[in-house]
């Protein structure tokens, strides 16, 4: 792995509020571009929006704007939420921006002269929630019914242009299966790799101006528009400034790009054949992770289940969110959130476990050493499996690793009885070296914990290395995770009723 990095998010439609899905992706960009920084290597780090398409063109009628006036404004609230969740992201890129446009122009050119796109009419299936065709398998399997939107796939026959990504069924399989382009997790690279079993089929890439209106021209032919996905794709090369700004050249190929399990056969299929046709190597590495279920059912708006996560981040803060979206949902694979298991996780996890063993620590060094800390030792622990994890891209393991670390460090407290020891410190000479080595380890363990945490929990981090930097405890230290109850009883209340 290089000195220079780069990864990627899904760019989002602008037509809906940012959902739980946007925020997984920026969480683990985030994490992976934090953890890496920590090395030392300078990182890219792509988010977006896609600002195209019929959806976008009709919610702007809804509200009697041009839709270039719509997406102005829209695209700012999937900023918010990267600012709430504290994603540092280096690159912004929206689709109606100028330099995208006219590379994606380019784009269409090069795969036009390299015989990769021809004219015909298309007869099949369309869903207008993915603004994207289907095979007649993948429908009949459906039943008919899109099951991301619940709603049937139309039958469309129209003239428009293809990509022939027949061409590259064995390039693209062969990159898959060598590990050239590594899908992970490995039953995602399974199913897709059964998916293409009979070849790549060639695909739309444009649609009449008649059925789509609001989108980047096909060079040459202004009765067609191209195929939003054809469009949003580019976007990952485009923000580096391809192909004019040449320090593009120095972050591509993109070393890991986090996308959701819906939109994987677009980033597997289409994607490798629009860089091979112009081409420029492939990504390294599709991280594709699963949906966030509530309560073991899909989060639906007409079930009403649906959890916005500005308002976690709203009530709890933002690295409580950053905690249980990385520990408790798989980095791989579905996972699920009730507002009961988040509460417990908070203030029981983050709370007791790491707040309250802060706040030990803190109060002992104030209680027998006047605040001064001491020599800090570094502790030593075997970072092996928390670094084997984090190379994995297996962040909820890494995660894992490091609250071990919280909990022996608690354990550790509770087996050497520092309040004992200072007890002893009147009689015995050796008590008061002992106690100060053993709050001054507490203090090693628990900067090495923040180090651990940083890409995890930032603030959190920062705010315990503030803590112990100075040699010096604060006399006063505001609890790290004061506890909430919203969703669950408050213990303290229910005792109270009961007396």
């Amino acid at each position: 792995m290089g000195k220079n990095l780069y990864i990627t998010t899904a760019i989002p439609y602008v037509n809906g509020k940012p959902h739980i899905g946007n925020a997984l992706d920026y969480l683990l960009a985030d994490i992976w571009s934090r953890y890496q920084q920590q090395k030392g290597k300078k990182v890219r780090f792509q988010v977006g929006t896609d600002e195209h398409g019929n959806k976008i063109a009709a919610k702007a009628a809804e509200q009697n704007l041009t839709p270039q006036a719509y997406v102005d404004q829209t695209h700012q609230n999937f900023k918010i939420l990267m600012d709430a969740e504290h994603a540092e992201y280096t690159d912004f890129v929206r689709t109606s921006d100028s330099h995208h446009m006219g590379a994606v122009r380019y784009i269409w050119k090069q795969l036009d002269q390299a015989g990769l796109i021809y004219k015909s009419t298309y007869n099949g299936w369309y869903c207008m929630g993915h603004e994207a065709f289907f095979t007649d398998k993948e429908v009949q399997e459906t039943g008919g019914v899109c099951p991301d939107h619940q709603t049937p796939y139309q039958q469309v026959s129209e003239e428009n242009y293809y990509l022939k990504a027949s061409a590259y069924t064995d390039k693209v399989r062969q990159a898959i299966e060598s590990g050239r382009m590594k899908i992970v997790p490995e039953f995602r690279k399974k199913e897709f790799l059964e998916l293409m079993k009979d070849g790549l089929h060639d695909v739309s890439i444009s649609r009449p101006r008649k059925s789509l209106t609001w989108g980047v021209p096909v060079p040459g032919d202004d009765s067609q528009v191209m195929y939003v996905w054809l469009d949003a794709l580019a976007n990952y090369i485009t923000v580096l400034g391809y192909p004019d700004q040449p320090e593009w050249k120095d972050f591509w190929p993109a070393d890991v790009q986090v996308i959701g399990k819906d939109i994987l056969r677009f980033h597997a299929g289409i994607w490798p054949v629009m860089l091979l046709g112009v081409g420029l190597p492939l990504p390294k590495t599709l991280l594709v992770h699963g949906f966030v279920n509530v309560g073991g059912a899909k989060m639906s708006k007409t079930v009403g289940n649906v959890v916005d996560p500005m308002e976690i981040i709203k009530d709890y803060g933002v690295d409580a969110f950053r905690y249980y979206f990385s520990r408790h949902i798989p980095t791989k694979d579905d996972g699920d959130f009730t507002w009961e298991k988040f509460e417990k996780a908070y203030n029981g996890e983050l709370g007791n476990d790491l707040g309250n063993l802060v706040q030990r620590v803190i109060a002992m060094i104030q209680r027998y050493q006047s605040g001064v800390i001491g020599e800090i030792p570094r502790p030593g622990h075997d970072m092996g499996p928390y670094r084997q994890a984090m190379e994995a891209l297996d962040f909820d393991r890494a995660i894992d690793e490091a609250w071990q670390q919280v909990r022996a460090l608690n354990q550790y407290i509770d087996d050497v009885k520092p309040w004992e020891v200072a007890k002893k410190r009147q009689k015995d000479t050796d008590a008061a070296e002992h106690l100060s080595e053993i709050l001054s380890y507490a203090v090693g363990a628990l900067e090495e914990i923040a180090d651990l945490l940083t890409p995890f929990m930032p603030v959190t981090a920062s705010t315990i290395h503030k803590m112990f930097s100075a040699g010096v405890v604060p006399e006063k230290a505001a609890p790290l995770f004061p506890k909430i109850y919203i969703h669950t009883p408050d213990p303290q209340t229910a005792s109270s009723k009961k007396k």
